[in-house]
């Protein structure tokens, strides 16, 4: 008996151990088969599928990424049948989706609030549902490039609503503007309605009638005067918020083929004033607000606005706690010029084309006008000397002889400003006989503008030089030529300056010694005094007996000029700015462009 259960023991345990053994084995298995998914055609006979219920949503979100992409779908499909994309393309606009692929760098179009808009579901059952009907909001925002530089835009939809408020637009739009505060990056505006200005409809919507809120204007001003660069381009009606968010911009331009502006359109303008019968073109088209200062440039199509908002952002930094951006220069810095020995004719009454001047001192094909068609006797723009951009200002003899009007202070005023924001140098040629006489002058106040201008030739602090190529006569040739200590500015062979010009200033002069001399001798004694002392004064107003007392501090030859203002350029580039720049960032030098 003990033998026998000494024999039998042992076949028991062996038993059981192999049990254990099994158990492992298949809990080690259905582990494995946890971590790895079963090989195609090799199914998991350990796991029972689960049934997927009807109204179960996919773990991986691919109904809502679904949804998205069906309605990104429809808003960059325009609908040809509805009457808005009709009316758009018939007056011969583009559609805002194709302006942005024409203004922005292949590619580099990122939307904000893609599927912001109205939705009409469709229902699938449980909550399941798929968009049936999307209308975008009528105002595109996001990010671009322009020539690889990093860009945020707003661009109006005139085929929805014709651009009135829609939505959210307002909320999209004050994003952006702030979006461009927080990234330090240019803000370019695409005006084609009213962008996001209500109309009388919605207070059906609403329900009430609101007292109209002014929200983003005081972002917007914050980025005049950070120095944010705001390019917009009128490419349809600009209605009221519309209008002014354009003309609120540092640079504007219209096209002119479709381009208009105005406070109320022709039907609000028949009721209010009883103008009736006016077309978009007529009340507020390129002939008026090109010519009036409203805006800056006139454009022939809006791709041609879009080369001039390219061109001008080539010139400014992304803000002004930054450097002006500097290109390559391949036009050398000592180019002679010698036309420019004859370009000032010796007969001080006949005149000349300042532009050719500007065009030759500057690098070639850099010079880029703004404002050619209003206040036409001063010339702005922005050029480059050897790669680094600048601002010029320049008086127009063949308007006025130069003399500066209303027009021409409100100008330059607004230029000065400008280049003040961007921390661009400005580089002046004065041929400056005064300021304007006479009763138009009077009539349209342009002593009171004359002395904003003043202020801000003595408020702005960006740096300055002056090439007085003839006339500095007065309080506004002096308030052109000796705003800035120490000068920086030298004269021409043609130049001449004083309190008077003398034309007139001879015989105002010497009126009592001329009366005594037509009283005792005749008319003819008189004109020969006159005439004498004419003479007298032309030999003492030689610009060389100026250089003699230090009065000019350099006469230069005009052939050499380029030279002289291009090394200017460049101390101003390397020691001036950049310490501007740091005062800037810092707070110490706080430019006001608004």
């Amino acid at each position: 008996m003990p033998e026998d259960s000494a024999k039998k023991a042992p076949s028991g345990d062996h038993s059981s151990s192999q049990s254990q053994t099994d158990k492992a084995t298949s809990r080690a298995a259905q582990v494995s088969d946890h971590l790895s998914p079963p090989q195609d055609n090799k199914p998991n006979k350990g796991r029972r599928r689960r049934k997927v219920k009807d109204d179960e949503l996919p773990a991986d979100y691919s109904d809502l990424l679904g949804q998205m992409r069906t309605m990104r779908r429809m808003a960059n499909t325009p609908d040809t049948t509805k009457t808005g994309y009709i009316r758009q393309k018939e007056s011969g606009k583009l559609w805002v989706r194709e302006r942005i692929t024409l203004l922005l760098d292949k590619g580099s179009f990122k939307e904000v609030g893609s599927v912001a808009g109205h939705v009409k579901w469709k229902p699938l059952g449980g909550i399941k549902e798929e968009p049936e009907e999307f209308t975008a909001f009528n105002n595109l925002q996001g990010f671009g490039k322009l020539r690889g530089r990093q860009i945020v835009f707003t661009a109006d939809d005139f085929s929805i609503r014709a651009g009135h408020q829609d939505g959210n637009l307002m909320a999209k739009t004050l994003y952006m503007e702030k979006m461009a505060i927080a990234l330090k990056l240019p803000m370019i505006k695409l005006v084609d309605g009213s962008s996001g200005g209500g109309s009388v409809s919605s207070i059906a919507k609403q329900q009430f009638s609101y007292v109209p809120p002014m929200q983003g204007f005081d972002t917007v001003i914050a980025q005049l005067n950070m120095g944010i660069p705001n390019l917009g381009a009128v490419l349809g009606p600009a209605i009221g918020l519309g209008a002014a968010r354009v003309v609120c911009c540092h640079f504007s331009v219209m096209a002119a083929d479709v381009g208009s502006l105005f406070n109320a359109g022709p039907k609000v303008v028949a009721g209010a004033t009883f103008e009736e019968g006016l077309s978009f073109t007529e009340l507020g088209g390129p002939a008026m607000h090109c010519t009036n200062g409203t805006i800056d440039n006139y454009a022939a199509t809006e791709a041609e606005a879009f080369e001039q908002i390219r061109t001008v952002l080539g010139y400014l930094p992304n803000c002004g706690t930054q450097m002006p951006p500097v290109v390559a220069c391949e036009d050398p810095f000592d180019r002679v010029a010698e036309n420019l020995r004859s370009i000032i004719p010796r007969r001080r009454e006949r005149m000349y084309d300042p532009r050719k001047i500007i065009s030759t001192v500057a690098d070639e094909s850099s010079w880029f006008e703004i404002g050619a068609l209003w206040g036409r006797t001063a010339i702005i723009g922005l050029a480059r000397l050897s790669g680094r951009p600048i601002g010029i200002v320049a008086n127009n003899p063949e308007v006025g002889s130069g003399a500066l009007d209303t027009f021409g202070s409100q100008k330059i005023t607004r230029h000065l400003k400008f280049c003040d924001v961007f921390n661009l140098p400005v580089l002046q040629f004065v041929d400056c006989p005064g300021y304007a006489i006479g009763t138009v002058a009077e009539r349209t106040a342009t002593m009171r503008w004359g002395v904003e201008l003043a202020k801000a030739y003595y408020s702005t602090t960006m740096p300055m030089f002056h090439v007085i190529v003839r006339k500095a006569y007065g309080v506004a040739g002096g308030i052109m030529v000796d705003c800035r200590e120490p000068h920086a500015r030298v004269g021409w062979p043609s130049g001449e300056w004083g309190s008077l010009p003398l034309e007139g200033g001879v015989e105002v002069g010497h009126s009592a010694e001329l009366r005594q001399i037509e009283k005792d001798s005749g008319p003819e004694a008189r004109k020969a005094r006159l005439e004498e002392l004419d003479t007298m004064y032309k030999r003492l107003m030689n610009p060389v007996r100026t250089a003699n007392h230090f009065s000019i501090e350099e006469l230069i030859d005009p052939a050499r000029t380029r030279e002289v203002v291009s090394e200017w350029a460049r101390m101003q580039y390397e020691s001036v700015l950049p310490e501007r720049v740091i005062k800037r960032i810092h707070g110490a030098v706080q430019p006001s462009y608004a």
